[in-house]
């Protein structure tokens, strides 16, 4: 009984050692590019490609959506209000450093992580998974490491996008409502102006972290699962690691900030 209820604690702990153990040998493995091999340099630049391309119109609308749910209606009502001086500050805690990070994971993570997973799933069916590891191949430098590296890139290459544009379209909607005291860049210059040090510090390392943290889960529910599980049973189980890894990361940084 007591093993029966300390297995699911077990292999809670086992999966977060996982985790940091594989994210740390992918980080030591970016920092040495030269190391790189052709097959890795491809995979690195063509998960990178699919990530960003296919994320740029995604994080537009969702930039325009949070323009219009969010930014808009801080500027609305802190002119009712009289605060509008406290936008900016308001806008850097909740949109830059909190919101922006997870989202464009979330993003990043239905885009291209899932796609990732299905991938190196249908890998493993085929067998071809594991010619390759009798060949000598090490699967997870293959795929993992490049698609971590990738998707870091492409989270703070969007996040930076993202964030532009609801900014942006925030100001541009409030100017086409008829608020004749907003210019179209204050919103994106206030917050440029009230970003601290930590802010410009804490910003991209979230973005980096937690898109680096898709492809770290993504390669590891991958490559580490049963010899009997099914694309259709990795890919939930993949969602909800990944979702859990951003939000916990995302939480600890915004503490230790």
């Amino acid at each position: 009984m007591l093993a029966a209820l300390g297995s699911p604690f077990r292999r809670g702990v086992q999966l977060v050692l996982q985790l940091l153990g594989l994210s740390a040998q992918f980080m030591a493995w970016a920092v040495r590019p030269l190391g790189w091999r052709g097959p890795e340099r491809q995979e690195l630049f063509r998960r990178l490609r699919q990530s960003l391309l296919g994320g740029v119109l995604a994080a537009l609308v969702l930039g325009l959506l949070i323009g219009a749910g969010l930014v808009f209606q801080g500027i609305s009502w802190s002119g009712v209000v009289g605060q509008r001086g406290l936008l900016a500050n308001v806008l850097v805690t909740v949109l830059v450093r909190e919101l922006a990070p997870v989202l464009v994971a979330l993003l990043i993570l239905g885009r291209s992580g899932m796609v990732m997973v299905a991938e190196l799933g249908a890998l493993r069916g085929s067998g071809a998974a594991r010619v390759l590891t009798l060949q000598g191949v090490d699967l997870l430098r293959l795929y993992g490491a490049p698609a971590s590296l990738a998707f870091a890139l492409a989270a703070f290459t969007l996040g930076v996008f993202f964030v532009a544009v609801a900014l942006i379209s925030g100001g541009a909607l409030a100017l086409a409502l008829g608020d004749q005291s907003v210019a179209l860049l204050d919103s994106l210059d206030g917050v440029l102006r009230a970003m601290q040090p930590a802010d410009t510090v804490i910003f991209p390392i979230k973005l980096l972290v937690a898109g680096g943290l898709v492809g770290v889960v993504a390669a590891h529910t991958a490559l580490t699962a049963p010899a009997g599980a099914s694309t259709a049973e990795l890919l939930p189980v993949c969602f909800v690691r990944a979702v859990l890894s951003i939000l916990i990361a995302s939480v600890l940084m915004s503490l230790a900030a």
